[in-house]
């Protein structure tokens, strides 16, 4: 491969604390994986770029990472109308452990935070929180009680602000890939495993 040759497999993220997410992810669960991680500053941005990355030459596989949000349903159905669009036939509804369409390119979708609920990227790495751990039901405790009249987040982005709480408290204050990196988030459970498992499938095998 020259230089100016694209990537064969390519992995979008919305942005860039996705990206180091994912890519300490990979590290602490030891994939010998090869791609490139691309954070699009944005769904919109995500939304934009598949036609063109499903279609750029010499792609063999494309994973798609995005936040559910509120509505888990729309979102699938953005992503799989962008997908049509560009050639790719996803199924009916996504898969609870991670779609992917095979074909050329291999196509994976990652709806966060579990391909089953609303949410976004702070629940998915919210599951990762010890079990035990004394400060988070305090982390909790805090955000709950700041009045809904006094809250400048959205309901449902409380758990972002009960997440970012709980690493306000770490010895050293970290942002969520770096405390992936640092083991103060435990990845040995369901949430991390399942997230694993599927970049495994998508990447580790040629289609």
């Amino acid at each position: 491969m020259s230089i100016q040759d694209p990537p064969s497999k390519v992995l979008l993220v919305e942005g860039d604390n996705d990206k180091r997410v994912v890519l300490n992810l990979c590290k602490r669960f030891a994939l010998k994986l090869t791609f490139e991680c691309r954070g699009k500053d944005g769904i919109d941005n995500l939304l934009r770029a598949i036609s063109l990355e499903v279609k750029t030459h010499g792609r063999q596989t494309l994973g798609i990472v995005a936040d559910a949000n509120r509505d888990i349903h729309a979102r699938w159905q953005a992503i799989a109308d962008r997908l049509s669009r560009a050639g790719v036939q996803p199924p009916d509804t996504f898969d609870p452990k991670g779609t992917i369409v095979q074909g050329k390119p291999r196509v994976g979708v990652w709806l966060m935070p579990d391909n089953d609920h609303p949410g976004e990227l702070e629940d998915f790495v919210a599951k990762l929180v010890p079990q035990g751990h004394k400060v988070w039901p305090r982390a909790v405790q805090y955000i709950d009680g700041i009045p809904p009249s006094e809250r400048e987040f959205k309901e449902h982005k409380a758990m972002r602000a009960k997440l970012y709480a709980w690493l306000a408290t770490l010895e050293e204050p970290q942002q969520m890939g770096t405390a992936i990196a640092a083991s103060s988030l435990d990845v040995a459970g369901p949430a991390a495993e399942g997230f694993a498992n599927w970049l495994r499938r998508l990447f580790s095998t040629d289609p």
